[in-house]
């Protein structure tokens, strides 16, 4: 059966799945929708399925209007307004597919997530739908891949899933994703697992280093504490999809890490009002003032790539510790995937939006071929053996894939 899609934000995630999702032969139209409509009209100029609409999602009637008849909403929105858009896809009875857990549901971010599984999870389920959530690259594509990691052990103990963004422009780009949610994250405590509680640790602290030889990666990387999604999700689903995995961690590197460490030792991350000379000021926003957007239009991204790169690496690594047939072994799996010169050459986009947002339109073609038995809401971690076998194999016909290795400790 023919699918209707409702994209709602064409930043580097929406705009990627919309591209990937016109030319999935199950899918008839397409809606993108954001509040920038010229972005929406250079989108939907390349799209022959797409029509475009101009949608304040501060106004859950607003997504109503664009949902309509829509099978699946794909929600690219920043986390603010998820509450909204969940709340319409009920209203409409459409299926819905994120890429972040939203943190607007409660004070508490972890009351959040409970929220999502323990109330819409059943709402979903009660119409006869189907939501996933956090299903860009990280959470999402890394999930999976920890999902088929775990696969191999008997027990599992502990769980590392890490990654490097090692792709440095030589103009002035920290960031190739949203510098909101990149400055967010890096300010925020992390989210950990130790001996089987959940705890908070500090930005930037608990340093690690490895060692890979490809991608450009010929030295030791550093790698450190990182407010994210995954160990709050493993945590939840530890003992039905993680073998009871006692200690997760997932720690970051690179580039942009490399420029938000001082900011926040000096304190310019912090969202709380400062008197300054002529009244007040958050350092936060101060510095987000000056940190340019991500790249996504084409001609953008040719500049820089014609500028020329410091660098065009990086890794994404999950680390599964536990036993397996009554030995010790770590299952060491390395998501090998395109730096930004191929993605661009493949697909005209960068290397963030590619890994991202390719991986997300991936979640969306397994709504678009009817692949999820699953009603209700789930979390990227949540998908059968069936489902993840069936990703990575279409991930490798985009060139992601898996390259894993079983070693004794």
């Amino acid at each position: 059966m023919s699918k209707k899609i409702l994209i709602l934000g064409v930043g580097a995630q929406g705009s990627t799945v919309a591209k990937r999702m016109n030319e999935e032969p199950n899918v008839s139209e397409i809606v993108c929708a954001d509040y920038d409509q010229k972005a929406v009209d250079a989108l939907v100029s390349e799209l022959d399925k797409a029509t475009g609409a101009r949608i304040d999602a501060r106004n859950k009637d607003d997504i109503v209007v664009a949902a309509r008849d829509a099978d699946l909403i794909v929600n690219g929105l920043p986390l603010a307004w998820h509450g909204n858009v969940l709340e319409a896809a009920l209203e409409v009875g459409a299926n819905y597919q994120d890429f972040a857990a939203t943190d607007a549901l409660a004070e508490d971010w972890i009351d959040s997530i409970r929220i999502l599984y323990d109330v819409y999870g059943p709402r979903f389920a009660a119409i006869d739908r189907t939501a996933v959530v956090g299903t860009g690259s990280a959470p999402g594509l890394i999930c999976a891949a920890t999902r088929r990691a775990v696969r191999e052990l008997d027990v599992c103990d502990t769980i590392n899933n890490l990654v490097f963004e090692g792709v440095e422009a030589k103009r002035f780009l920290p960031f190739w994703w949203s510098p909101v949610t990149a400055l967010s994250d890096m300010s925020e405590r992390a989210y950990a697992v130790k001996d089987g509680e959940l705890i908070r640790t500090e930005p930037f602290d608990l340093p690690i280093k490895r060692f890979y030889d490809y991608m450009g990666l010929d030295a030791s990387i550093t790698l450190t504490e990182h407010c994210h999604d995954e160990p709050v999700h493993y945590w939840f689903n530890r003992d039905a999809y993680f073998k009871g995995a006692k200690n997760i961690n997932f720690k970051y590197g690179g580039a942009g890490a490399d420029f938000a460490k001082p900011l926040y030792r000096a304190g310019l991350l912090s969202k709380e009002p400062e008197d300054v000379a002529e009244g007040e000021a958050i350092p936060f926003d101060l510095v987000l003032r000056h940190v340019p957007p991500a790249p996504k239009y084409r001609d953008e991204i040719r500049t820089i790539l014609d500028e020329g790169l410091v660098s065009d690496t990086g890794c994404m690594v999950v680390e599964a510790y536990g036993k397996r047939k009554g030995e010790d072994v770590m299952v060491e799996t390395h998501v090998l995937a395109p730096g930004l010169a191929e993605s661009f050459d493949r697909a005209g986009i960068t290397a963030e939006m590619y890994l991202t947002g390719q991986g997300g339109a991936l979640f969306t073609k397994l709504f678009v071929e009817d692949r999820y038995t699953q009603r209700g809401l789930i979390s990227s971690d949540m998908l059968t053996d069936e489902q993840v076998d069936c990703y990575f194999e279409w991930a490798a016909q985009l060139g992601i894939e898996l390259k894993t290795e079983i070693k004794r400790v």
